[in-house]
Parts: structure tokens; sequence; C-alpha cells
């Protein structure tokens, strides 16, 4: 597996960060690949080492990584139902289970916490404590999306220290992500708003919820969620459990086929509503909090904030629940080019989405108030929550001129798919004056191709057969796609950019396969002809691919 040079960089300074403070927490947003970067960081800290996981879930996505990444390391898993240890290797523990069993754990060499924000409660602080008085060396790494809690506590207690923060700006400017489109729009409570209390962790909800859950601040805002999203799918975050119960009723009796999830259903039924959603057999999903973290439903295109902001995190995780891509296989029908934030709580106002520039050469500062190293873009201290002076921006989005808004939320997105060739272990050849792009190893392969002025990505390795994995997209969307498949299955080793044979002249043997002579391949590679032949070997299956995930657009559309 390849990582992007993104994840590289990440990677290189968890390490360093390691090494120099014996901990280091990494931040890493939804589409960054955390369990990637998290399992090739991995291979040099000291073994044994523990990946701590709050849910079983991630204990088995983890695994599965760390498994890909390398085939040879020893893993084990510490669950409810399996105790066994990796003395040489990772062993995966599910939190519950280990602190239930602290005194059976060895000195390991290193520990890493996944949703690392998780780390300061009781339960992490009891295996810390009893890790540390087993090996004092230890070193102990972290990583997550959303440093911030909902309590009080601060995550200084485990870490002194910010490696890295990979933004959502990043992402969506390599083509990871799609492009967020925000409105603010004022419904006449922003006035208001502003006067509410700022608690320790967050404004004060309830004091929100008095402001926004009235049913003429509510009709509002349907009526311009109609007007402005009505045909997506969408989630809505709301200030406490009864605005959201409201503002759920408000929309069924609007006629939109709209349900509520809280902390306080069981288990059983919240999952069953989140399964339907995913599903798309209803459209619009209500919370609280309860969908800020571990939650990603792709055919999400939609964000309404009904609630303020106190830190941008907080705005970054509601907001990340509607910019991953969709995955055409999973949902055939199912297109997405950007996702629309609509706010009604200041929360733009706030923390605008800042587009202009990116940190990437590991520059650090101190924070002030709690003397943390952090990477310079943070515009607040993950680990204390100091806010650094921000720097005047262009004015906030405002639903009043959305189409100008929306040129000066993404003005600034300059990463071109040409970026991405540089950056690519792969070679990508432009075929047919660029309707076609195409890499392949001797193993793999895959092809970004323009149809009807939509871009499609259909892909191929030994293992897996032909999958569809960008459908009606934009182009660097598509590319993004590819490149992800060919970092994971293809070998640079058979078709890195700097191998001999890629510049050698066609083969006998596919000139043949071609059917073209010397004289007529004169100047073609022996790379480019392998894309050709790869081409004509696949054409019906891309075809066929291409015509279904079109046919299942007209279909869903059908259907709808």
């Amino acid at each position: 597996m390849q990582p992007r040079p993104r994840q590289t960089a990440f990677v290189t300074r968890f390490n360093e960060a390691l090494t120099k403070h014996g901990n280091t927490l990494g931040l890493a947003p939804t589409g960054a690949g955390k369990t990637v970067m998290m399992a090739l960081a991995g291979q040099k800290m000291p073994k044994p080492a523990l990946l701590l996981q709050h849910t079983i879930e991630l204990v088995a996505q983890n695994s599965k990584t760390f498994f890909k990444v390398d085939r040879r390391q020893e893993l084990a898993f510490f669950t409810a139902d399996k105790k066994t240890i990796a003395r040489q290797g990772w062993t995966f523990g599910m939190m519950q289970t280990v602190v239930n069993h602290i005194d059976d754990m060895p000195a390991f060499g290193s520990v890493m916490i996944d949703e690392a924000h998780h780390a300061s409660s009781d339960s992490y602080l009891k295996i810390i404590a009893s890790l540390r008085k087993k090996n004092p060396s230890i070193l102990i790494g972290g990583v997550t999306a959303t440093p911030k809690r909902g309590d009080k506590k601060t995550l200084k207690t485990v870490f002194n220290n910010v490696c890295d923060e990979i933004t959502l700006i990043e992402l969506i400017e390599s083509g990871f992500l799609v492009k967020p489109r925000g409105y603010v729009i004022d419904i006449g409570v922003r006035d208001d708003l502003k006067g509410v209390r700022k608690q320790a962790t967050d404004f004060d909800m309830d004091e929100v919820a008095k402001i926004m859950d009235r049913s003429v601040v509510t009709d509002q805002v349907i009526k311009h969620w109609k007007e402005q999203a009505g045909d997506r799918q969408t989630v809505v975050f709301c200030a406490n459990l009864a605005h959201a119960r409201h503002t759920c009723e408000a929309f069924q009796a609007a006629g939109v086929d709209a349900r509520l999830v809280s902390s306080k259903m069981p288990e059983g039924e919240r999952r069953d509503t989140l399964a339907d959603f995913d599903k798309m057999n209803f459209q619009v999903i209500v919370n609280v909090a309860v969908l800020t973290e571990g939650w990603d439903c792709q055919p999400v295109s939609c964000v309404v904030l009904l609630r303020p902001s106190s830190f941008q995190s907080t705005m970054i995780q509601m907001v990340g629940r509607g910019l991953r891509p969709v995955d055409p296989e999973r949902y055939p029908g199912v297109t997405k080019h950007d996702c629309k934030i609509l706010d009604f709580g200041t929360s733009l106002h706030t923390h605008p989405i800042e587009v202009r520039g990116r940190t990437l050469e590991g520059k650090i500062k101190d924070c002030p108030a709690c003397h943390a190293e952090l990477p310079s873009q943070c515009p607040e201290c993950p680990l204390c929550g100091y806010e650094f002076p921000r720097e005047p921006l262009s004015p906030p989005l405002d639903g009043s001129d959305s189409e100008q808004d929306e040129k000066e939320l993404l003005a600034d997105f300059v990463l071109t798919e040409l970026e991405l060739f540089d950056q690519s272990p792969f070679r990508w050849e432009e075929l047919w004056g660029g309707v076609v792009f195409m890499a392949c190893s001797f193993d793999s392969w895959a092809a970004a191709l323009c149809f009807n002025g939509e871009w499609f990505t259909v892909a191929g390795a030994k293992e897996t057969g032909i999958k569809t994995l960008a459908a009606r997209t934009e182009k660097l969307i598509a590319l993004a796609a590819g490149d992800d498949w060919m970092r994971e299955h293809g070998s640079p080793e058979d078709a890195g950019k700097s191998k001999r044979w890629l510049t050698l002249p066609p083969s006998d043997g596919q000139l043949r396969a071609l059917n073209m002579t010397a004289m007529q391949a004169m100047g073609m590679t022996r790379y480019r002809a392998a894309c050709l032949m790869t081409w004509k070997w696949a054409d019906k299956a891309i075809q066929a691919k291409v015509k279904a995930a079109v046919e299942g657009v007209k279909a869903h559309a059908l259907a709808a």
C-alpha cells in the first residue's frame, strides 16, 4: 500500500514527535485515511504495542487495515470474546475489556489511542497510569478528528503536543472530499443568538433552544430548506432534545419523511433508524449531538445547522458529515457533486470555512496558555482550547447572494489534477485527447473517463475484479478515487514512474495485441501500450459499468 504524500508527512511528524516527547496527538478528519496512518506510524513504534478503541466496529476496521499495511506482523485481540496478547506486534484492545483486566496487561512498549479525544476519561486514564507504571518509558500516541470534549477535561493530562493537523480544506482541494457550499441564512434570530452565554465547553444550548425552538423559526427553516435542498438527503443538528423533537415533527407536518435519533433511544432502535437512513428509506434525520462523531453516511448532501458552535472543531464535525464522496457500487443511482451547508445558527459567521492556503511545511508554534507544541495552522489549541487571534477574512456567506457567496467560499481551491499526477507514484496516461486517464501495474489498473460531461472511475485488480469507484462526479474526485485504488492495489515496484520499462518502445507482443505496426507505434512507450491493452481488454466491462451507473441514476430518479 502506497500512502498519499500528505499521509506520509503526517506519519513522519507523528513518529518524530513520539521520539522527542514520548507522546503525541495527531488530528485527521473524515477522508484523511486515519487508520492507514496509524498502521504506518505503528510500524516504527516499540513492541509489544497496544491499540485502544472503544467499539468493536473499530477493532474490526483497525485490525483489517493494519494487516493490509503489513501482512507479516503479529496481531492479537483483547476483547470480550478473545483475550490474547501479541508479544512482537499489535494487540487490538477494547477499552472496556482492557480496563477490567488491567492487571493482566504486560509491559507494552507503546500504546496508540484511536478517537483519542476520549483519552482523558477516567477509564482511559486508569489504563494509561497502569501501563506507565509497568513501563515508565512507554510511548503514547493518539489520533482523532475532534479533540474537543463535551466535559471540561483537557487532553493535556495525556498529551503535551500536537504533531500535525490535516485540514478538511486540504482533502477537498485534493479531491478526496466533495466541496461544501455554505449559506448563512438570517431568519431574524442572529442578534438574539449573539447574546447567548458561552459556557466552559459550548454555548448554553437551553438558551439557544429558547430562541430557535419556536414554530415561526422552524417554519422558516423548512421553507428555506425546501428551496435550497429539498431533494437532498439531509442531517439536521439541533440545540437540545426538545428542539430536535419539535423540529422533526415540523418536518413531518410539512410532508417530509423525517425521523429523530437521540442518545435516549434504545441502541437497537437507533441502529435500525440509522440503517434505514443509510438505505435512503427516509430523507431527513434530526439529532442533537449523536451524529457528530463516528457516523458517515455518504448520501448526505445537506447539513442544516440550527445551533451556533463555540469551537471551530465542533462546526467542522457537523459539516464533515456531508463531505464524503459516494461509492456508486454501495449506493447505485446516487450522485453527489457537493454538500450544501444551511447555517441558521451563525456557525459560519463565527468560524468561516477558511480556504486560504495550507501549512504543509511542518512549522510549529507554542500555545501561550498550556505551552503545547502545535502545528502552525491550528486556529485554536486542541489540548486546552485557547483561541489564537484570527486574521480578518472575507465576509461570511450570505444566502441573499448565494452564487457570489459560493465563488467567495471556493475561490482558493487551487489544487489541479496536474498536482495529483505529480504526487502519484504511478504514471497516468492521457488517452484520446484527455477523455480517458489510465494508470496500471501488472495486477491492477484504474481508468477515469468523461462521458456526457461527467466523470466516472472504473478500476480492477487481480483479487477484486472490476469495480466502479466514482460516478457522475468532477474530474479531480474521479482521479483521486483512481489514485487511491492504485496506491492500495498496485505495486510501484512493478509500475512506478521511475521504472525503465515504462519508457521502452512497445514489445512485439504488445504490437500484435494492439494490431499495430512498429511504424504506427512510433513514439509510443511500453507503458502507454500496456494502458491501451488494458483498455482494450476491459472496454466492454468499463462501458457496462458506466451504463449501469447512468441507468441507475435514471431508475433512482423515476423511483423518487
